[in-house]
């Protein structure tokens, strides 16, 4: 706990860096481009077939006649819009850690490590390919984990519990493996990822909490964050990248203090303890010449 939370306040002071500000501007300039050049090309026919969809099905149709009736045509256009919305939020998530994961980790544990760790040697267990592979592995297995339990988001209770997990456990698979990559060998990072499975998982579950933050401007916003959806895009992906910058560091500051104590306690290991040397005879009076 004394470890978690040390690497906690300090991930906070780096967070505000201007090293580490710098470093997030670029997971931010190409993620908003991404989403509001998406956005930009596909909102008005996501929406569409969304709408087409919906009334195919007579069950929906039934129900989208029952809320124009009920509370006007006005609430009926915003079903749409708000589907759309919600498919397209966890890929906006997903982007914005991959990008920080692949752009600013490595630079964010590179510093840690120089200013905290400067004589902790440099073991290069995972290249950049390796990590990029591991990271697109764990998103595909999240994002089907996602689809998998959406039933579950409609009770409410599991809907504040499942996603929070799933993107935690992404978290730390991706941000366990980028921060170690370069400074442990493949070896340490799995004993380090071992021995401390549940702290980072904890560390992964509070950002996974903080991720969802971003999320609340669409319910505070109501129909106005409908209207202003591309601005409204471009300031979650801003929260989402300050957000995953945190856990980065986070991870960081975390995951080279245990890998520093790991080396500690495998060189006092190493080292034989020579056994105490034997006590040498008593000296005795030489016999003195007649």
């Amino acid at each position: 706990m004394k470890l978690l939370l040390d690497s906690f306040w300090r991930a906070g002071a780096y967070l505000f860096l201007p090293r580490v500000m710098g470093l997030t501007l670029m997971p931010l300039l190409l993620s908003s481009l991404l989403a509001l050049g998406l956005g930009w090309l596909f909102w008005e026919s996501a929406v569409a077939g969304v709408r087409s969809t919906l009334e195919g099905w007579s069950l929906v149709a039934a129900m989208l006649q029952w809320i124009e009736v009920n509370l006007g045509a006005s609430w009926r256009s915003l079903v749409g819009p708000v589907i759309v919305l919600a498919l397209a939020v966890p890929l906006i998530v997903v982007l914005s850690l991959l990008l920080v994961a692949w752009l600013a980790t490595p630079a964010v544990a590179r510093l840690v490590r120089e200013r905290r760790f400067p004589t902790l040697e440099q073991r290069h267990g995972a290249s950049f390919v390796t990590a990029v592979l591991w990271s697109v592995g764990c998103t595909l297995v999240a994002l089907a984990a996602l689809l998998v339990t959406m039933p579950l988001w409609l009770i409410p209770p599991l809907v504040l519990i499942v996603p929070p997990l799933i993107w935690g456990w992404l978290t730390r698979q991706v941000m366990g493996f980028d921060v170690l990559a370069d400074t442990a060998s493949a070896a340490e990072r799995r004993t380090v990822v071992a021995e401390h499975r549940w702290p980072l998982l904890l560390i992964g579950v509070v950002t996974g909490y903080l991720g969802a933050a971003p999320s609340l401007i669409w319910a505070v916003g109501g129909a106005a964050a409908l209207i202003f959806a591309p601005l409204m895009i471009a300031v979650a992906v801003w929260l989402y990248t300050l957000v995953f910058a945190f856990a980065a560091l986070w991870f960081a500051h975390y995951a080279l203090a245990a890998l520093d104590e790991l080396r500690r306690r495998q060189m006092v290991e190493v080292v034989p303890v020579e056994p105490p040397a034997a006590p040498l005879p008593p000296v005795t009076d030489a016999p003195r010449l007649p």
